[in-house]
């Protein structure tokens, strides 16, 4: 019997089972496709990912992977009416908030970035991946899940038996549906046309505006919705996604003049693949029950706006991992498994509703209002190029959840700041190095533990002492850090009841 079974072996599953496989536990990962899909997708990765990747020991061939070109750039930006039209501005860069992390963002297709990560888990021998395989049902008992696979070419059958089963298996979760964990859809009623092509052409046009890899197009007729332009490289291939009118299929659609009216002018190219996916945002009640979760895509889904989906599916994986771990480990209390959904959950649900719509419901409210040639609008439009907060307020957080403790609520919206708070990421400072956290909780002190060790001794609770300088402590803002096993602050403070921390950190009894 294995410790954990994951079905669905794209990037959040390949993580997670390197998070639990570096741990010593046995894994077994089911993944239908024997090679990465080669749809561009997925492609900005935020300096929070990537303290992942370093985490999961990868970071050097995550950026290596797919190197940019000296000068070429990750940032984006906004044209009314044509990509090529008067009328533009750049978008705020993640690079403001770049001292709050321990590692540099990324932007990779997603075929790239599973390649990284497929090598990584070949390297530990306790994770056995089943490529070519699909979970098919599942059975959950009181004290294991049994998962049945089906290979998809030969059409044999088995069945798995594991401790825990995760399903990572995309919107159409088979783990989701079979588990009985509803979803919340809000269906936007838009069809929408993905376009991988080839064009030497569009990458001159576009020399015009440096240092930039994706592009969003508003225009009127699609009421706030994205016309949107994104580099696979920086030479030759692109993505594209549009609005469409319904009815529309592979055949029927014309790409050439859905590009050209986006870009503003002609030019050569050469299509690679032409799909067509429903716009909506679907969110799971609950990330999982007592032995079955849901990670990644199949507990939350959106359109490609603010490059959200696959950095918060990581952020997924490293939270339900650590948890996963200190539970089969034994040192995770009753109420920490659960504490997954209440944390994870209401931090997509917020970015969705306040970043992902908010974006379109803006759109649209200026696209109403406002047009070329009207008084006003270039006031209005200048006033958009400076609105950079969503930038600062993006911080994932998880105050008030049942390990944190205190007023609040976990959510996306939050603020960077270098002192330590619970429930927010820990920010690396001078004379702290962050490849220093342990595998389970970490102390930062200056000076006496505050009773930490021995608490967590006879709770049997995996705890790694860091002495750092007077000046680490003071920048953080307190005597005493405890971080949790993903780089986010458990508590910091002086002397306290180091126990009953511990305690409620780790949902003990």
């Amino acid at each position: 019997m294995r410790d954990v079974v994951i079905n669905g072996g794209g990037p959040v599953g390949m993580g997670l089972a390197i998070e639990l496989g570096q741990r010593g536990h046995t894994v077994t990962v089911v993944e239908r496709h024997p090679e990465p899909q080669p749809i561009p997708k997925g492609q900005n990765l935020t300096q929070r990912t990537v303290e992942h990747f370093a985490a999961w020991g990868c970071k050097d061939d995550l950026l290596t992977a797919h190197p940019i070109p000296e000068g070429a750039g990750v940032g984006g930006m906004t044209s009314y009416g044509t990509l090529l039209s008067d009328h533009h501005y750049d978008w705020p860069a993640r690079a403001q908030v770049g001292a709050f992390y321990a590692a540099p963002p990324a932007r990779l297709p997603q075929y790239a970035t599973e390649r990284v990560l497929r090598k990584r888990v070949a390297e530990l021998p306790n994770v056995e991946v089943l490529y070519g395989w699909e979970g098919t049902a599942l059975e959950e008992n009181d004290n294991t899940v049994r998962l049945s696979i089906k290979h998809r070419t030969s059409g044999e059958t088995k069945d798995i038996q594991a401790q825990y089963l995760v399903g990572t298996d995309g919107a159409r979760s088979m783990v989701r549906e079979a588990s009985g964990l509803p979803q919340t859809l809000n269906d936007h009623g838009r069809l929408m046309a993905l376009l991988v092509f080839r064009s030497e052409e569009l990458h001159a046009l576009l020399e015009r505006y440096p240092g930039k890899a994706f592009y969003c197009v508003l225009h009127p007729d699609f009421d706030g919705y994205w016309q949107f332009f994104g580099r696979v490289d920086h030479g030759v291939s692109w993505f594209f996604h549009a609005p469409v009118p319904h009815g529309t299929t592979r055949d029927t659609l014309d790409a050439q003049a859905l590009l050209h009216t986006a870009v503003g002018t002609e030019f050569a190219f050469d299509l690679d693949h032409v799909g067509l996916w429903d716009l909506r945002v679907a969110v799971a009640e609950q990330y999982g029950t007592d032995r079955v979760f849901i990670s990644g895509d199949a507990a939350h889904s959106h359109p490609p706006y603010g490059g959200y989906g696959i950095n918060i599916g990581f952020e997924d994986a490293r939270n339900l991992g650590w948890k996963l771990a200190a539970t089969l480990e034994g040192w995770g209390g009753g109420g920490l498994l659960a504490s997954y959904s209440a944390e994870r959950q209401p931090v997509f649900a917020t970015a969705a509703k306040h970043l992902i719509e908010k974006f379109i419901e803006d759109d649209r409210a200026f696209l109403e209002t406002h047009a070329p040639g009207d008084p006003g609008f270039q006031a209005a439009w200048n006033a958009r190029s400076e609105a950079g907060d969503w930038v600062w307020d993006y911080e994932p957080n998880y105050e008030g959840s049942p390990l944190i403790g205190g007023p609040g609520t976990p959510s996306a919206i939050g603020s960077h700041q270098i002192e330590a708070r619970g429930g927010h990421h820990l920010t690396p400072v001078t004379g702290f190095d962050w490849s220093a956290l342990g595998t389970g909780f970490s102390l930062l002190t200056s000076g006496n533990d505050g009773g930490f060790s021995a608490a967590a001794e006879a709770l049997g609770i995996s705890l790694k002492l860091l002495e750092v300088p007077a000046e680490t402590t003071e920048a953080l803002g307190a005597n005493l850090v405890l971080v949790r096993p993903d780089g986010f602050v458990a508590w910091a403070g002086t002397d306290d009841d180091a126990r009953a921390i511990l305690t409620r950190a780790t949902a003990a009894t």
